[in-house]
C-alpha cells in the first residue's frame, strides 16, 4: 500500500471526518500524498529546510524562472542558474522538467554561459515551434526555441537557442544575435506566442 493510500484510509474514518472536516481532511490527504513525491532526488531533497512544493535545483544559486513549456508530456521549467557556486556568477539557464508539476526532475545545464566570449545567459522566454517557422527543426519534429539576453561586456544583445530532442540540448544560433540597440540595460525579451504574424515574423 502507497504512502497516499495509507493516508486517505486513516483520513477515511467519519471520526476522524468528524475531527477535522471534509476541507481539512482533503488538504491533508493532498499533502500526506504529494510531500514525499516532491522529494526528486533523495537523499538531497530531504534536507530540512528544502522546498518541497516549489522546485529548487540540487544544489547551487537560482534565481528568476524563464521560458516555461508544455511539450509532449511535460512541463519544462527554465531558470537563471550558476552551475558553480551559491552565489551571482556564470549566470546559465538552468532546467528541469515535471509530467504534474509536483515531482521535477533536474537536467543538466540548457543554456550555459560562454567565457570565451564573456557572455552570460540572462532572462528570457521560450516557445514551440510548433510549425517550425524557424526552420530549426522539421515538420515532423518542430523545435522549441529559446529567446534570451547574451550579457556582454558593455551591452546586452537578445538571442536564440533551440532544441530538436525535447529540450534535452541546446544549440546557440550562429546568427546571434538577432536583436540588438545601443542600450546597455536591453533585457529579458518575452515572446507573445508560437505562431508568426501576418508579416511572417514572431511577435515580441
Amino acid at each position: 500500500m502507497s504512502r497516499a493510500e495509507r493516508c486517505a484510509k486513516w483520513f477515511a474514518s467519519s471520526a476522524t471526518r468528524r475531527r477535522v472536516g471534509l476541507a481539512l481532511t482533503l488538504t491533508a490527504v493532498v499533502a500526506c500524498a504529494l510531500t514525499p513525491a516532491a522529494v526528486a532526488q533523495d537523499p538531497t531533497y530531504r534536507e530540512p529546510y528544502r522546498p518541497q512544493f516549489h522546485f529548487t535545483p540540487a544544489k547551487n544559486w537560482m534565481n528568476d524562472p524563464n521560458g516555461m513549456v508544455y511539450y509532449q508530456g511535460e512541463y519544462h521549467l527554465f531558470f537563471q542558474h550558476n552551475p558553480f557556486g551559491d552565489q551571482w556568477g556564470h549566470i546559465s539557464w538552468g532546467h528541469a522538467v515535471s509530467r504534474d508539476l509536483v515531482h521535477w526532475e533536474q537536467l543538466g545545464v540548457a543554456i550555459p554561459e560562454d567565457e570565451a566570449k564573456h557572455e552570460l545567459i540572462f532572462s528570457g522566454s521560450a516557445v514551440v515551434d510548433e510549425r517550425n517557422t524557424s526552420g530549426f527543426g522539421t515538420p515532423g519534429n518542430p523545435p522549441m526555441v529559446a529567446i534570451y539576453t547574451s550579457a556582454v561586456p558593455d551591452d546586452q544583445e537578445q538571442s536564440l537557442a533551440y532544441s530538436t530532442d525535447r529540450g534535452r540540448t541546446w544549440t546557440k544560433y550562429a546568427g546571434n544575435p538577432v536583436l540588438d540597440i545601443p542600450d546597455r540595460e536591453f533585457r529579458d525579451p518575452k515572446c507573445s506566442g508560437t505562431r508568426p504574424n501576418r508579416s511572417g515574423s514572431w511577435s515580441w
